[in-house]
């Protein structure tokens, strides 16, 4: 999705199919945006979350779990980082490729960014393959960039169409509303865009950075999916320029979240990450991380890659807690170091 340069002008809406353009601006949205922000929140999980899974129901399932986890408490990047052992790893030259067995790591991060799709474009960006057979078992995640066709939004996701524009300028897109759009720019067909809508039914959509309504206004616009190769990897190959300046470790060794945290105020961070483990811990992760290993770190050192190593829900009535329920867990009791409401 790449942002387009653009020079803001007023223009007529056009609409490929001849209906009126007010039919794009109707009711508000049950949305309602925070302050706009740069600062993000990250989670990562292991792919260990799905190995021990028998059935690709199971799979499918359990990553429609961890997704539905992150529409609910507004997540910005979801990292997908591999803790099995390098030797028993199975990894395709082509990942699209279907050869009988299944990458954890492409199946998971398949499976979130279709859920992260609009649901009225994925048809045509997610062609039929393996990983989606049990797609209908996954939820709905109805975040604000997925809105329902009688909601209106100043941003919209689109889709760009083969479709010729009126006047054979521009671009038509589909912005799973009863009507099309065209906008100035000219940008090949099936690419995803993020777009700001005019007040003006008059004017025209322009393409903005796909962070834009975020930072501009506020708005919790969805997941980015990254894979990460190691445990490492996910803090080494940060999108952010200046890497996670906040990072946060889960653990059952480590300290309850009201030691860890114990202002009610706001933490003061740009990145923050929260990196959970699977069914063995971030100790096996760091176990199985080669480069972890030249450096030493594993075992009860694991908890130095971290700025804080916390037990999100200490003297729990289980043996164990699976990461799919502690990513709600956690989520729960640290929202309140972004979200003083």
């Amino acid at each position: 999705m790449p942002p387009y340069e653009h020079q803001s002008k007023k223009r007529r809406l056009d609409t490929e199919d001849g209906g009126d353009a007010s039919s794009n601006f109707r009711a508000p949205a049950r949305f309602r945006p925070t302050v706009p922000r740069e600062w993000t929140v990250s989670i990562a999980v292991p792919t260990s979350l799905i190995t021990d899974c028998v059935t690709r129901e199971q799979r499918t399932t359990n990553v429609g779990r961890v997704a539905r986890a992150m529409a609910i408490f507004s997540v910005d990047e979801v990292v997908v980082y591999d803790d099995s052992p390098t030797d028993k790893r199975i990894t395709n030259a082509d990942p699209d490729a279907y050869t009988g067995d299944v990458d954890p790591a492409h199946f998971m991060e398949h499976i979130l960014t279709y859920l992260e799709t609009p649901p009225f474009m994925r048809k045509v960006l997610f062609p039929l393959h393996p990983n989606l057979r049990s797609q209908g078992l996954l939820p709905s995640l109805d975040m604000p960039h997925h809105p329902h066709k009688d909601e209106w939004l100043p941003y919209r996701e689109g889709m760009t169409l083969e479709t010729p524009p009126k006047g054979g300028k521009g671009t038509v897109v589909d912005i799973g509303m009863p009507n099309t759009v065209t906008i100035t720019e000219s940008i090949p067909p099936k690419t995803r865009l993020t777009l700001k809508m005019p007040d003006d039914p008059r004017g025209t959509p322009e393409p903005v950075h796909p962070a834009a309504p975020r930072t501009e206004a506020g708005y919790f616009w969805g997941f980015s999916v990254r894979k990460a190769t190691s445990l490492s990897s996910v803090l080494t190959e940060s999108p952010y320029e200046d890497g996670y300046d906040l990072s946060i470790g889960t653990s059952e060794r480590g300290v309850p979240l009201s030691r860890a945290f114990p202002s009610y105020e706001q933490a003061d961070f740009k990145h923050l990450v929260v990196v959970f483990g699977g069914p063995r811990g971030l100790e096996y992760a760091a176990m199985n991380d080669p480069q972890l290993g030249e450096m030493g770190i594993a075992g009860a050192r694991t908890k130095e890659l971290f700025d804080h190593w916390v037990n999100v829900l200490p003297n729990q009535g289980t043996r164990g807690i699976r990461t799919d329920e502690a990513l709600l867990i956690a989520m729960t009791g640290l929202r309140r170091l972004w979200d003083s409401s």
